[in-house]
């Protein structure tokens, strides 16, 4: 019988021990060996909240051990239907470069971790245990522990962030993927409260989310138990994908603005901005998630898409 299997490297080893280090993933993981599984039989025969469960299950997925969709209820709305993906994990000792046969090449970067940046107040970064710096302080983002940073928000502005570009110099890119948790900024929090948030790629501006608000008052999944609720406490994660033909977000063309535009080739690293444009008609901020706040368990994420072999 033929098998699936999980070929990794040793650059893979820290996700995915984080998500076989728990009792409560592995018994998921045995679950889905038998059948495909929605979050409500996993909290049923698991005899846990649904909180609990979705979050573990986020971090599997994270570390590609199961794939999840989303499909019709059998009564109304949707179910989120979770299975295993492999049934062998192959540990490969040499470096990632070497061994990687993939034509995705991902790469997450902690949101603290900007390199530019021009800010309005509100403002303000925190980690996940403390204020870094102070509320609406515009030089709190030079301090040097914003690279612990797992919120940052401000109304106006940008942050910069250079991605590095760990594929051949004659690659050829297929595709380009850029996702975050992200909302609106609001004081406090306000769930209806649009606003107009732009990713520009090497100086291109690659299209436009609009934010419905700025979500609290419900706890994130993620979100530490100190950051009061009435806060912002969780975004929507996102994705941009430009390839040959445009840019696009959830199936939707969103701009003009294509692979050749990019220019990735000519350049040392590839430069990605989030803001919002001084002529937005929703000028309504941002919140920018890390991996331990909100509801999504990842950091901002670049995926490169090869061609052929890379």
């Amino acid at each position: 019988m033929s098998q699936n299997i999980l070929f990794t490297s040793l650059e893979d080893i820290p996700l995915i021990a984080r998500a076989l280090d728990s009792d409560l993933r592995r018994r998921i993981l045995a679950m889905l060996q038998s059948s495909d599984l929605n979050i409500k039989q996993l909290c049923e025969a698991l005899n846990i909240p649904q909180s609990t469960c979705t979050m573990n299950v986020q971090i599997l997925e994270k570390a590609n051990l199961i794939h999840t969709q989303f499909l019709p209820a059998e009564v109304k709305g949707s179910q989120k239907l979770c299975s295993l993906r492999y049934e062998k994990i192959m540990l490969s000792l040499m470096g990632k470069t070497e061994f990687q046969k993939s034509n995705r090449i991902e790469t997450e970067m902690p949101i603290g971790l900007f390199s530019y940046f021009k800010v309005g107040a509100p403002c303000g970064l925190v980690s996940v245990t403390e204020i870094i710096g102070y509320y609406d302080s515009v030089s709190s983002f030079l301090d040097p522990s914003r690279g612990g940073a797992e919120l940052i928000w401000f109304s106006t502005g940008f942050l910069e962030y250079r991605f590095p570009k760990n594929f051949k110099a004659n690659a050829e890119i297929a595709g380009i993927e850029f996702s975050a948790e992200l909302c609106s900024e609001y004081p406090g929090h306000k769930d209806e409260w649009p606003s107009d948030i732009t990713l520009w790629i090497n100086g291109q501006e690659a299209g436009t989310w609009t934010s419905p608000g700025d979500m609290g008052g419900k706890r994130g999944l993620l979100t530490p138990q100190w950051w009061k609720t009435n806060d912002t406490q969780s975004g929507f994660l996102k994705t941009w994908k430009i390839d040959e033909d445009g840019s696009w977000m959830d199936g939707q063309r969103i701009c003009d603005t294509s692979l050749e535009d990019l220019r990735v080739h000519d350049y040392d690293s590839i430069t990605l901005r989030l803001g919002i444009r001084e002529d937005a008609k929703n000028r309504g901020g941002i919140n920018i998630f890390g991996s331990k706040f909100g509801n999504y368990p990842q950091d901002l994420k670049l995926v490169i898409n090869l061609k052929g072999n890379g």
